[in-house]
């Protein structure tokens, strides 16, 4: 392990708050080599909670981590939530496959989309399981990075959402 407050080469430093695209807030633990595939690889060690995942360096490129959206640019895009959105597939399996590649992606622009389109969606179909579930997901994403980056109660960012979303 590294020392605390030693910078590698992405510009995380151990005890940064990042954002991962599957966990969503978390912190820079530690900094670990780990024998991968019989290599040597140093490693990013994310905790959310009770969670700890290691990631390869080297693999940042796939935008597994990023650092929180700041509070100017989180404003900009919440607007985002008020507009009508984008109409869905109508297939159930390409709409999935069309959630689930933006949920993937991490940034807090196609979360934000994911929120307003399905919440749209929803107003004239029954979302399905899975639909609720990535809802869920997006929304609670969402949130979480709303309180760390605008520093607001959970609560309040939900009533705003809420009314932003016209729900």
């Amino acid at each position: 392990m590294l020392a605390l407050g030693k910078k590698v080469q992405m510009g995380f430093n151990i005890g940064a708050k990042v954002i991962h695209c599957a966990f969503g807030l978390g912190e820079i633990a530690a900094i670990e080599e780990k024998i991968i595939q019989g290599q040597p690889i140093n490693c990013y060690v994310f905790r959310a909670n009770d969670l700890m995942v290691w990631i390869p360096i080297n693999d940042l490129q796939q935008h597994s981590l990023r650092v929180p959206t700041l509070p100017e640019e989180f404003e900009r895009l919440l607007v985002m939530l008020s507009n009508p959105g984008e109409s869905l597939l109508e297939d159930r399996v390409l709409r999935k496959n069309q959630l689930v590649t933006q949920m993937k992606d991490g940034q807090l622009e196609s979360i934000c989309r994911v929120v307003r389109d399905l919440t749209n969606f929803k107003r004239t179909r029954r979302l399905n399981d899975q639909e609720k579930s990535i809802l869920e997901r997006a929304v609670n994403s969402v949130l979480t990075e709303w309180t760390y980056s605008l520093n607001i109660p959970l609560h309040q960012a939900h009533q705003a959402m809420t009314n932003l979303l016209g729900v």
